[in-house]
């Protein structure tokens, strides 16, 4: 099963430069997309069912913003819309699909521009996270996070300990996440290295994306029982349309 997740940064702009081009070229089983900045009932059908994949989105309410969307090869036995909190659900930032074994959910972290809207966020969300590593259910959950969480995951990170997404309380929230909570980061299971980044602040589309300062604030987390499925993981960075690069994760697991 091929995984893959990206942050479009506006889906109609992400379209426009190539973006349903890579997904016809992924094989994937699912793709987990964020930021999709558009009300959904507004979208041409080419772009709600590309060929082959059968899509699912939730809207923020306001115009432009945030927005999460599903693409999925198989149909899923159900669709839930939301965590069950308002700023989750009303910004559109949470949306899971139910299969037999396991869960897939794509999910979008408020970036920090508000920095207390996004700490409340992060606490709320944590006790959904907890409640789903209680559950016999698995899960996988992919998108952006907005959080580097080791000094390895973004570039010149003494020049960002107090800029949002790698403040001390974001890594200690990431380290509960990662540590008691349970969860795995999967990219970490198979790649160790340093320089390994999926967004670019100011992104030169002149300079190849592994030489410039990135941070790595995407992820595909697992439940410690889905450790052993992870079977490879990367970052696409030939994907140019927009300033995240596509997380992609291959798991022994078939849907």
């Amino acid at each position: 099963m091929k995984i893959a997740s990206i942050n479009v940064n506006g889906i109609r702009d992400a379209v426009e430069r190539g973006f349903l081009d890579w997904l016809a070229q992924q094989d994937a089983d699912v793709i987990c997309v964020q930021n999709i900045k558009a009300k959904s009932f507004e979208l041409e059908d080419y772009i709600l069912y590309p060929e082959g994949y059968e899509g699912y989105f939730l809207d923020a309410e306001k115009d432009g913003f945030s927005g999460v969307a599903l693409y999925c090869r198989k149909i899923p036995k159900a669709i839930m819309y939301g965590l069950g909190f308002s700023q989750c659900d009303h910004e559109g930032r949470f949306l899971q699909a139910d299969y037999d074994r396991f869960s897939i959910a794509t999910f979008l972290m408020p970036d920090g521009s508000d920095q207390k809207a996004k700490q409340a966020f992060m606490e709320q969300y944590q006790e959904y996270l907890s409640k789903m590593a209680r559950k016999r259910r698995e899960y996988i959950i992919c998108g952006t996070w907005h959080v580097a969480h080791k000094t390895i995951d973004l570039a010149n990170w003494s020049d960002n300990q107090l800029t949002s997404g790698f403040r001390p309380e974001e890594r200690a929230w990431m380290d509960q996440v990662l540590g008691p909570t349970g969860f795995i980061d999967t990219f970490r299971e198979i790649n160790r290295d340093a320089d390994e980044y999926t967004w670019w602040p100011k992104l030169d589309q002149e300079v190849p994306r592994e030489r410039q300062e990135g941070w790595r604030i995407d992820y595909q987390m697992v439940g410690p029982n889905f450790r052993r499925h992870v079977v490879d993981a990367w970052i696409d960075y030939d994907a140019t349309f927009s300033e995240y690069a596509p997380l992609i994760v291959e798991y022994d697991l078939s849907l």
